[in-house]
């Protein structure tokens, strides 16, 4: 049940939100003429200051200024950021005097001012509630720091004592003052004693085993001694012990003193991914599984730190870790959810790489994130993925839907992604790389984007600025930055597209967690993005989930607390007050269920619900009252009669609902007519929203082919409009309905996005999509090309006149080789008699990012693959004059400067890594093509329109 006073702050939050983002203005821009002439008059939702893509902010030594953060959230907002999200970290050498202390007043006081111009800007601010990460700091004292169980062993046969005293031996822990928690005494026949009361406060051992040889386990509440990495002037300290509520209440002291009872303005408190490492313990653990788990732990302490792999053992270490998550969940995520409402702030977090269920603790927070890793590869021709610059583990879409899925079943409209983390190697990223990563991030459930990121450079500091070594690095100083406005626009569209309704997604996939912890491998589990192939490829539920997207079905991941807390209503799941409902739960393949979650199935059904089981569940996990609970699960499996219901189907009723057991999932979701969206079969990827009166579908062509083909909706609609995120335009689509499904016609090349409104009303007030048909022979676009730098550095080239479009950088000039920057090609060309429907300006190969004009007249950005614009309404027959601004990438300036060995990087702590984080060095690099190389055509196209209201 929701409390009403969460409630409530929860609407008051949210209507703050509102109300601060109405003040936005539409999307109707027309950054690329790819649509041609196509309206946008109501055809797009309104652009608000969450549908705009954030940015992650690093202060470095948080040695801001007034007049600094004046200019650059002005140029932010310029180019089209909605937000900032602060993280201070570490300083860059030389400038340690205009360091400022993290919370101290004069920091403060730069905070206010921030938000301040935020608002003035309309745009947001968040805040990492830390320097650096994870959460630490000065007043994480040595109790409260992160926690590591340290065991010693110790022999004694019959008529011994330990001459040893009881502490611990490594000296750099005996400095944190270690406890004593425990002290077992292990026979060879297998007996245990808990021998803790016959230690005494000085370590002496006051027990003497009476025959046999014993094996005394002593354990101690050791410390981890992590630090906060990348830490700011006035965070350095250790790192937090995330379980213990006392540690967390006195992190949080600081900032309770500091903001006063107000949040200063800060929309979302922020914590980073996981990232403590070795902490597998806490002061209080012992008691914590005695009273989650049922049974005493110091019993089976030679078990917890054995690298024996039995299956005792790989239960024991389940309800070790399920322990170790429902205390994560408890004593940080609650009481940091409580600090920040109390505040009136929202929280924002990456539960990745915790030791918990990732499902409940991106839950528990108010808008989860997950985070972006490496780049993915795609099919899209002329895409560019250097082989050097490819991480080990690819972003992988299902490992992203934990934290949508969290969202969507706790029914939270918000998901966030730290977005383009080491796409590529420093300075190599170009739009067209990000815009498929980033759609592959839309159609996994993301809604909001951060930029990971931007860093805080005082105007005086000499080019490129201060930069943050795991950085995408689109700074004013990028030499992509005056494009850098179009591409926020693409995102700002698509998410006012994601945020607008509920997702619409049918199904529920249930996580069989238990299958993950029950690993005797380790002790604690930090289920991290980089380690997918071990706990999450091998298993049934990664490719049943994967079989079901490829074929069209739209699924979220619930957890068995989730589960827990469904109910049916009218033979719909629902998880939360506000989430979508859902049809079905799918429980796939596992050797692990607990009984009170089979049970909790079983219940759903009779509620109304449709289950469909892969298997039946064989064993529960863990080690408490073992027996019983098999023979509970066993007499709950004997519990259920199927009968066959053909095509390899049995089925159960169960009170107003069924069970449906089958291998083949997708046939039991035919036989209770679960319909899938039978336009994947084109290679489309899709995500639909639910609307007042219809549904959104965002369609993307990450296929090697364009796309021209209709393609069917499940739904039945009046009207169906195609609005074109990259430029903004919209026209009604070609659309019959039929057998209760809506029939589209859609074009997409290779590499483009559309967005699909079908709605149950007419549209009125909006032209006919038009289609091009019928394509001609390309025209060249030949003649001879100006080609005038216009900035950029670090000299700005002569100008040069090119019979053939190359790389700038094959000119024979070294200063173009060196430049990043912009430049500009103009051509006069003759164009025959127009006498076609619409003309097609393909600019071919382009480094990295194009602004055409033709004949005067902007025709829009063109900033990723296919660099294609519809230019019939700007070409007139005979003399027509093209220009084309071009900016490439700041690889090849860095790479000049790091060959005349010209110092730009002096960074405490981190001295700025390459991708491999080893020490970076451009001057071995090539340098990266630039400019425009085409070729450059014009093919014309007959047309065909008929949009039209449907039947």
């Amino acid at each position: 049940m929701v409390h009403k006073n969460k409630l409530l702050l929860t609407l008051a939050l949210c209507g703050a939100v509102l109300t601060n983002c109405r003040q936005s203005q539409p999307a109707a821009s027309t950054d690329t003429a790819t649509a041609g002439s196509q309206q946008t008059v109501n055809a797009w939702p309104e652009v608000q200051r969450e549908n705009k893509p954030w940015t992650r902010w690093w202060w470095m030594g948080s040695a801001v200024d007034e007049q600094n953060i004046d200019k650059q959230m002005t140029q932010y907002a310029e180019v089209g950021l909605g937000g900032v999200e602060i993280a201070p970290i570490y300083g860059a050498m030389g400038h340690e005097s205009r360091y400022i202390d993290f919370l101290s007043p004069k920091w403060m006081g730069m905070l206010d001012y921030t938000v301040q111009k935020a608002n003035n800007l309309n745009m947001g601010v968040d805040l990492t509630q830390g320097t650096g990460w994870p959460f630490g700091g000065p007043q994480v004292k040595p109790e409260f720091a992160a926690a590591k169980l340290i065991v010693q062993t110790y022999t004694l046969k019959a008529g011994q004592i330990l001459k040893e005293s009881l502490t611990v031996q490594d000296p750099k822990q005996r400095e944190l003052n270690p406890q004593l928690q425990a002290v077992m005494a292990y026979s060879g026949k297998g007996e245990a004693l808990n021998i803790t009361d016959k230690a005494t406060a000085d370590g002496k051992l006051n027990w003497t085993p009476k025959s046999g040889t014993w094996t005394v386990y002593a354990a101690f509440n050791g410390k981890t001694r992590q630090m906060v990495k990348r830490a700011a002037p006035g965070g350095v300290g250790f790192t937090l012990d995330h379980l213990s509520e006392k540690a967390v209440n006195a992190y949080l002291e600081p900032f309770t003193k500091a903001f006063g009872g107000s949040n200063h303005g800060v929309r979302a408190f922020y914590n980073d991914s996981y990232e403590v490492y070795g902490a597998n313990w806490s002061p209080t653990f012992f008691e914590e599984f005695q009273k989650r788990r049922g049974y005493d732990l110091r019993l089976y302490l030679k078990d917890l730190v054995s690298k024996e792999q039995t299956e005792k053992i790989a239960r024991l270490k389940a309800d070790y870790r399920e322990t170790m998550s429902e205390m994560l969940y408890d004593n940080f995520y609650k009481t940091w959810n409580n600090w920040a409402h109390q505040h009136k702030s929202f929280t924002k977090n990456q539960s990745h790489g915790s030791p918990g269920n990732l499902l409940d603790l991106y839950a528990a927070v108010d808008i989860p994130e997950c985070e972006t890793f490496g780049s993915s590869y795609f099919p899209i021709p002329g895409l560019r993925r250097d082989s050097a610059d490819v991480r080990n583990v690819d972003p992988d879409p299902i490992m992203l839907k934990f934290a949508s899925s969290a969202a969507h079943v706790a029914g939270k409209n918000l998901t966030s992604s730290e977005t383009f983390t080491w796409l590529g190697e420093h300075f190599k990223t170009a739009y067209s790389q990000m815009k498929p990563e980033v759609e592959q991030v839309f159609l996994s459930g993301v809604n909001h984007v951060f930029y990971h990121g931007v860093t805080y450079s005082p105007e005086d500091v000499a080019w490129p600025g201060w930069l943050f070594y795991a950085s995408l690095n689109l700074t004013p100083a990028n030499s992509l930055w005056s494009h850098f406005g179009a591409f926020n626009n693409y995102i700002a569209r698509v998410q006012s597209v994601l945020q607008s309704g509920r997702p619409d997604n049918e199904l529920l996939m249930y996580w069989p967690i238990h299958d993950v912890w029950s690993n005797p491998k380790g002790m604690e589990m930090l289920i991290k993005v980089h380690d997918i192939d071990e706990w999450l490829h091998p298993t049934q539920f990664y490719k049943q989930s994967q079989q079901l997207m490829d074929a069209g079905y739209s699924l979220d991941f619930v957890s068995d607390k989730m589960l827990q807390e469904a109910k049916v209503n009218n033979g719909q799941i629902v998880t939360a007050a506000g989430a979508p409902t859902r049809k079905v739960l799918i429980v796939p393949q596992s050797k692990y269920m607990s009984e009170t979650t089979f049970e909790r199935v079983i219940a759903l059904a009779k509620e109304g619900a449709t289950v469909v089981l892969e298997e039946l569940p064989t064993d529960v996990p863990g080690l408490q009252d073992l027996e019983n609970r098999r023979k509970k699960l066993e007499q709950l499996v004997q519990s259920l009669t199927f009968t066959d219901a053909g095509q390899g189907v049995r089925q159960h009723k169960a009170g107003r609902g069924e069970i449906l057991l089958s291998k083949n999932v997708q046939q039991a979701l035919e036989l209770k007519d679960i319909q899938r969206e039978a336009l994947t079969d084109t290679g489309l990827k899709f995500i639909r929203r639910e609307i007042e009166g219809g549904k959104y579908y965002y369609l993307v062509n990450h296929t090697p082919k364009a796309i021209d083909t209709t393609i069917p909706l499940n739904i039945e609609a009046q009207s169906v409009v195609i609005l074109d995120p990259q430029s903004g335009s919209a026209g009604l689509a070609r659309a019959t309905t039929a057998n209760n499904k809506t029939n589209v016609r859609v074009q997409l090349k290779s590499g483009e996005a559309l967005i699909l409104r079908a709605t149950n009303a007419a549209t009125p007030g909006l032209v006919a999509w038009q289609y091009l048909e019928q394509p001609g022979s390309p025209i060249a676009v030949s003649g001879d090309w100006n080609l005038h730098f216009t900035k950029g550095g670090p000299e700005v080239p002569a100008d040069k006149k090119l019979t053939k479009l190359v790389s700038w950088t094959e000119l024979g000039d070294k200063k173009a080789e060196a430049f990043s920057g912009s430049g500009e090609y103009t051509v006069t060309f003759d164009m025959p008699a127009k006498n076609a429907g619409e003309y097609v300006l393909d600019l071919g190969k382009v480094s990295e990012s194009a602004r055409v004009w033709l004949n005067g007249q902007e025709v829009g950005h063109l900033w990723s693959i296919p660099f294609q614009a519809r230019v019939g309404q700007y070409l007139k027959p005979g003399k027509n004059t093209l220009k084309v601004e071009v900016a490439n990438l700041m690889a090849n300036r860095i790479r000049d400067m790091d060959q005349k060995k010209i110092e730009w990087r002096r960074y405490h702590e981190i001295n700025f890594v390459n991708i491999d984080y080893k020490a970076f060095d451009a001057a071995v690099w090539k340098p990266m093509a630039s400019g425009l190389i085409g070729p450059v055509t014009i093919t014309p196209y007959a047309t065909t329109s008929q949009g039209q209201a449907l039947k």
